[in-house]
């Protein structure tokens, strides 16, 4: 990591550049979180938003440690890329990872797997249940507002009640970057430092900062096949069809999860560079564009944010 200066809130963000404004606002938020809550965790899957989110708590934080654990919720249909990487920058920064395994629920029946395969949906009582046994108080999530509709309605800090559920009716505003952390025994607060961020920020980002990601999300020659109109990966979930042949093409991921919902899109970006070009001219959200869970219904996502998801 190469470090760079970081503005504080005491700085006139208006005179920041954007990507320098956007990561002072991020280190803010860890910093606030910091000191008022006393069991914070770092949901971290080793996609590239956890990713750039990790870079910037060890900016708040440095030369010290980072003062979070971190929590993964491992579906057991990740990409084996993105599980290495993971383990790989743990290992490197001596970080401190829970993981919360969906398929040890399904073993002990807690779970039951879905006809259609797909774990996704099945990660929401794994986390809520390491949430509750941790006492963890603030959940340090990736999600942007650019992301999908009901990503777009949640504050920076969102309090979750003693289910972990989300009502958009207890929303707290959140004027002049006042953070309102209170909650009761019980309660928890999911926080977003990346919601005022873009894909192309993100990516903006991790090009100024030479983050390193899985190669997962550069083009790559993969095994594939057509199904909801995606490139899906072949696994043990239950893909693919007899009627879904496989065919190798050059793709690559804009976002990373369950391999049995995530799709690639076509794509030559090999570089950086290709990259944010591509992005800077798409018209569709990274979830809009290659997440099948997100398809399931025009709610899909906030149903699952009122049971706990994020």
């Amino acid at each position: 990591m190469n470090p760079r200066p970081i503005g504080t809130m005491t700085d006139d963000l208006s005179a920041l550049g954007h990507l320098d404004a956007l990561e002072s606002e991020s280190v803010h938020i860890f910093r606030e979180v910091a000191g008022e809550f006393e069991r914070p965790v770092i949901l971290f899957s080793g996609g590239k938003d956890s990713i750039v989110m990790l870079h910037l708590a060890l900016k708040a934080f440095a030369p010290a440690a980072v003062p979070f654990a971190l929590l993964h919720v491992d579906t057991g249909h990740n990409f084996p890329e993105v599980l290495d990487y993971r383990d790989r920058v743990v290992a490197e920064r001596g970080l401190r990872l829970h993981i919360a395994s969906v398929q040890d629920y399904i073993d002990r029946g807690v779970l039951r797997e879905r006809p259609d395969g797909t774990r996704n949906p099945l990660q929401t009582v794994p986390l809520t249940e390491r949430i509750r046994t941790e006492r963890f108080d603030a959940v340090f999530g990736g999600g942007r507002r650019d992301e999908e509709k009901a990503r777009a309605k949640e504050r920076v800090f969102s309090l979750r009640d003693e289910f972990s559920q989300w009502d958009p009716r207890r929303q707290r505003p959140e004027l002049w970057q006042l953070y309102n952390g209170r909650h009761a025994p019980g309660e928890h607060v999911r926080v977003f430092p990346l919601s005022n961020w873009t894909e192309l920020d993100v990516w903006q980002y991790i090009a100024r900062e030479k983050i390193d990601l899985p190669a997962i999300y550069y083009a790559h020659e993969r095994p594939v096949f057509r199904r909801a109109g995606m490139w899906l990966t072949a696994g043990d979930w239950g893909g693919p069809a007899e009627d879904e042949p496989v065919e190798t093409r050059l793709i690559r991921y804009r976002t990373v999860g369950d391999m049995s919902c995530t799709g690639a899109v076509d794509s030559d970006a090999t570089t950086i560079e290709k990259v944010i070009a591509e992005i800077a001219a798409s018209r569709l959200t990274e979830r809009g564009a290659t997440r099948a869970d997100d398809k399931l219904s025009e709610a899909a996502m906030e149903d699952r944010k009122r049971e706990g998801y994020f």
